[in-house]
């Protein structure tokens, strides 16, 4: 079989082989009557105050219950999140966006998305893969390209008072890297954010929509591979269709949902919390001039950013009926882990729902916690820290607009997605 053979014949039979099991449930929108027991992470409600849903909850429901999705729990201090997110024994990461569709059994110890979606013990080497991409040697190599691709979209906001800092700076950033480092033809822009938006946030949409979402983002991907077998380059694509796991090539759908994950995290993480910390600083003048005068106050500034404003939300799928927390979880309920929640609780942080830009000791838990934590995290940290840097420099006054006018996203990563913000 030809490499090219590898990535149409064999690819298609495992996406078809993948779509024929799983489970579809009722779709379920609309307000929320009780957050404790039935709350939805895809209502706009929570986008806007997921904070307050959170703080709520911690005091009188710990762990919320939803029929919503076929049945899902919210544990919302950072105790119990962790001791989920540590217990591959009783939770499986096969899927790791919960929504209308449980993928089958078969799937696992794999998934769709490996290795984030990998349970153990082939998560460790699926993992192991791409640490060598992800180092901070690795990551320091882009940031000279990083911040003069910021300096040039600020330098595109010449002459305009008001900018939505969140669709003209914070998107571009995280796509032209992410572009970069697996070998995507940056005008290909437009198409990365809709696949964002496919994965993320329309979770509720009928079976059929979803599958047809679905096969647009691999057809893309299929598109790249077959571009990257014809023209090697040195590139992250070009590796993951070269590497080999135990003596052998990876799977294509390996190949292909590896690359997706990379486009669609590598994107939106990052996204959002470049534009939750700019609209932090929007309406915190006091920060904003501290972190102007003083570039050295900056990395802590943004270690403490991403633990107040941590964008991502995990979900697991329990193996087998399980008492946990004090509540009875079954078999194939999903279970969301929202690091967010848990880097606000007060148990865990000395004032843990104010944002000090100067705080000593800062172990959040912004880029998960157990075996999956975050592979990009570095590069992450890169990304926000050169984004913050430039904006500061060259635009050191700026406010929100309008309040009102800002829109955050719905679904398991949570950032600004409308923010007008005035300059000067």
């Amino acid at each position: 079989m030809t490499v090219d053979d590898r990535f149409t014949d064999e690819f298609r039979q495992q996406q078809v082989e993948q779509g024929e099991l799983g489970t579809w449930n009722e779709i379920i929108t609309g307000p929320v009557s009780d957050w404790a027991t039935d709350f939805s992470h895809t209502e706009p409600e929570y986008a806007q105050h997921a904070i307050e849903i959170w703080a709520d909850l911690r005091g009188r429901c710990p762990i919320a219950r939803t029929e919503r999705f076929g049945g899902a729990w919210l544990p919302t201090r950072y105790e119990d999140v962790a001791a989920v997110a540590y217990d591959t024994e009783h939770f499986s990461s096969r899927a790791i966006i919960a929504g209308n569709y449980r993928p089958p059994l078969s799937i696992a110890p794999v998934g769709g998305e490996p290795p984030i979606s990998s349970d153990p013990p082939f998560h460790h080497d699926a993992r192991k893969l791409l640490l060598p991409a992800f180092t901070k040697t690795k990551v320091a190599t882009q940031e000279v390209t990083t911040r003069a691709f910021c300096h040039s979209l600020i330098d595109g906001f010449a002459g305009r008072d008001v900018v939505d800092a969140a669709k003209e700076y914070g998107m571009h950033i995280p796509i032209r890297v992410i572009a970069d480092m697996l070998g995507f033809p940056a005008e290909d822009a437009p198409r990365f954010k809709g696949f964002v938006e496919d994965v993320l946030e329309a979770i509720n949409k009928p079976l059929e929509e979803r599958e047809a979402q679905g096969d647009e983002l691999f057809d893309y991907l299929l598109e790249q591979i077959r571009d990257h077998v014809e023209n090697p380059r040195d590139d992250l694509t070009t590796y993951l269709i070269n590497a080999e796991l135990y003596g052998e090539k990876l799977e294509p759908m390996h190949v292909a949902g590896t690359m997706g994950l990379l486009l669609i995290a590598g994107i939106d993480t990052t996204w959002s919390a470049i534009g939750a910390s700019l609209w932090h600083l929007a309406q915190h003048p006091e920060d904003r001039k501290r972190l102007v005068a003083d570039p050295s106050l900056r990395p802590k500034a943004v270690e403490e950013f991403l633990r107040a404003y941590a964008p991502v939300t995990m979900a697991r799928l329990v193996k087998e009926d399980i008492e946990f927390g004090g509540v009875q979880m079954k078999k194939e309920d999903w279970v969301l882990l929202p690091f967010p929640a848990a880097n606000r609780d007060p148990e865990r942080f000395e004032r843990a729902d104010e944002v000090v830009i100067d705080r000593e000791v800062n172990r959040h838990a912004a880029f998960g916690l157990g075996i999956h934590r975050c592979v990009g995290s570095h590069l992450a940290r890169m990304e926000l820290t050169v984004a913050l840097d430039v904006w500061l420099d060259r635009v050191p006054e700026f406010s929100l607009e309008d309040p009102d006018v800002v829109r955050w996203s719905t679904g398991q990563v949570r950032g600004p997605r409308v923010m007008p913000l005035r300059i000067g």
